[in-house]
């Protein structure tokens, strides 16, 4: 499976940005995690596969919103209202399978490569 990031870029505090992962087999749940420079990798959205249930952390939780269309292969992710902390390498995965808990890092196998935020205050 492979899967790639893109949609990253440079925005103002308070504008929105679309991610988008394209995979190339759309299979299991999938979720996007991000990572500040000098940070680990946190949590912030991920879905089930039919998309119907959907996971957020608290930081992005009202702001973000993650979907997918497997007729496309993709997910995306819509973000609204960014704020500076926002600012990371964002990256999308794909669940080793069904019924694992989609907010832990280890429960993914596959990963693409990133995709670089980057708000301005």
């Amino acid at each position: 499976v492979q899967l790639q990031a893109s949609g990253g870029g440079l925005v103002q505090a308070g504008d929105s940005l679309r991610l988008s992962c394209l995979a190339s087999i759309s299979k299991y749940g999938m979720g996007w995690f991000r990572q500040a420079p000098g940070k680990g990798r946190e949590f912030v959205a991920a879905c089930s596969w039919s998309g119907a249930t959907t996971y957020y952390a608290d930081s992005v939780k009202g702001r973000f919103t993650i979907s997918r269309d497997n007729n496309k292969n993709t997910m995306y992710l819509q973000m609204d209202s960014l704020k500076s902390e926002d600012a990371a390498v964002y990256f999308c995965a794909q669940a080793k399978a069904y019924g694992v808990d989609l907010m832990q890092e280890g429960s993914y196998e596959y990963w693409g490569q990133g995709t670089l935020v980057t708000v301005s205050s």
